[in-house]
């Protein structure tokens, strides 16, 4: 197993996981390498806001190749070729990749390290509709196609980024959200009486490995695959996340719908670790004991963690506590969310610059001011965490 390059530093460090709010590309470019300063790391920022084609799906869907999208009322489809929203997709990321290079180039930036993130070939494939109306996760052929060219579009991708910002060591995050709900087995049809067949863990093993070493040879320096929700929908609900109210059967099959969920994300993990990664982004909020334990390992052996340790504000994002960060946790209070069960297990804190801070998921859907406090907590987090290690 490949070790991250930032786990060679001696620092914590942190990092954004998804989107960010608003709609200039300049403005949250300049937030992302202010505040991502080496050891940290920046990365593109996207801004779904914008609309169609800056969503996740669409953004991804950019990178294909010899698969154009379109929208229709549903969400994403694939078409024999390229019509307005997938111009407008293919646009939209040449624009942010542009305007880094314009930004970094104006401030003489050079980062060490840089990050992109894509969504994975499982949640592409669920999200993303084929000509007849149902989902392309539906069919095995449609899944390996799907995955066979995200693979291939990654290489055009890492030479425009390294063109951008020369010299920096380039991280591919994978986002995979939706992949307990496809291993579950509890992902509504295009008609949503009927949910689609679980793919199989084996199959998910195989497309991720093969992925990952596709991401290598496109130039990526690391790779992490990223199992925390990304803070957008995706254009896709699961049985479990539907609405229930008023009915005793749809609420019984929800339930039966988050155990298998709850069980298939183990497996997701499980198979994650498997894969060849240098590191695994994962909520903190969802690691029980066992949890925990599959991560051990994986540290010992030199594996990166992404830890999304900061929780969205509970408060309105318009109030003067939301704009100073005060509803947010302490920086001790999350520090001890992690160091418990690091402790408990034994592990070395010198292993703790293995460790990535992010938030909990996304912050597209929060204000900007929002945004700007936690990605500063995850800072103090980060800090502290080093201190700890260094003492």
């Amino acid at each position: 197993m490949a070790a991250e390059p930032a786990a060679a530093q001696p620092e914590t460090t942190a990092t954004s996981l998804g989107g960010w709010p608003g709609t200039d590309p300049v403005e949250a470019t300049k937030i992302s390498l202010g505040l991502f300063t080496d050891p940290h790391l920046p990365s593109l920022p996207d801004l779904p806001a914008r609309g169609v084609g800056s969503d996740a799906i669409g953004r991804t869907a950019a990178l294909l190749v010899e698969l154009p999208v379109d929208v229709q009322p549903y969400g994403w489809r694939f078409v024999d070729r390229p019509g307005l929203d997938h111009r407008r997709a293919v646009s939209a990321l040449s624009t942010d990749i542009n305007v880094l290079a314009d930004v970094a180039g104006a401030a003489d930036i050079a980062p060490a390290t840089f990050k992109v993130h894509v969504a994975g070939p499982v949640t592409l494939a669920a999200a993303i509709h084929l000509h007849y109306g149902e989902r392309a996760l539906r069919d095995h052929g449609a899944r390996r196609d799907v995955a066979q060219s995200l693979a291939a579009g990654l290489a055009n991708h890492a030479r425009r980024l390294a063109a951008a910002v020369p010299g920096a060591a380039l991280t591919l995050q994978i986002d995979e959200p939706h992949v307990a709900a496809a291993l579950a087995g509890t992902i509504p049809t295009a008609s949503g009486y009927r949910t689609l067949r679980s793919i199989p863990a084996a199959e998910l093993r195989h497309t991720w490995t093969e992925l990952v070493t596709a991401a290598r040879a496109a130039g990526f320096a690391s790779v992490a695959l990223n199992l925390a929700d990304t803070g957008e929908g995706l254009g896709l609900d699961t049985v479990a996340e539907s609405t229930t109210t008023g009915l005793g059967s749809a609420a019984t099959s929800s339930t039966e719908s988050r155990a298998a969920e709850a069980g298939a994300w183990c497996t997701a993990l499980e198979t994650a670790l498997e894969c060849g990664i240098d590191a695994v982004a994962v909520p903190l909020r969802r690691l029980d004991t066992g949890h925990w334990e599959q991560l051990a390992g994986a540290i010992e052996s030199g594996l990166g963690v992404w830890a999304g340790t900061v929780p969205p504000n509970t408060v309105k994002a318009n109030t003067v506590a939301a704009r100073a960060g005060l509803a947010l946790p302490s920086y001790s209070v999350l520090v001890e969310r992690i160091m418990r069960p690091w402790r408990g297990l034994g592990l070395a804190e010198a292993s703790l610059n293995q460790l990535r801070i992010t938030p909990e998921r996304g912050l597209a859907g929060v204000s900007p001011q929002e945004a700007r406090a936690m990605v500063q907590r995850t800072l103090e987090v980060a800090e502290e965490l080093t201190t700890i290690r260094n003492a």
